[in-house]
């Protein structure tokens, strides 16, 4: 009865994560970046060189 109880804790310690959902994650948020970027991209382009030429004067 004691193994199980030490196998449970062991496997409660393990922090590997769930890769695959991280990873899922990550393509999401790449895809989401990347037609957003094609979609407004001069827009955003725009925006910034205005931002910056405000603030150079």
């Amino acid at each position: 009865m004691m193994w199980m109880w030490a196998r449970w804790l062991d496997r409660r310690d393990d922090e590997s994560g769930d890769v695959p959902g991280w990873v899922l994650i990550t393509v999401m948020t790449a895809g989401l970046v990347g037609v957003l970027w094609a979609i407004a991209g001069s827009q955003l382009s725009a925006m910034l060189r205005q931002a910056l030429q405000s603030v150079s004067g």
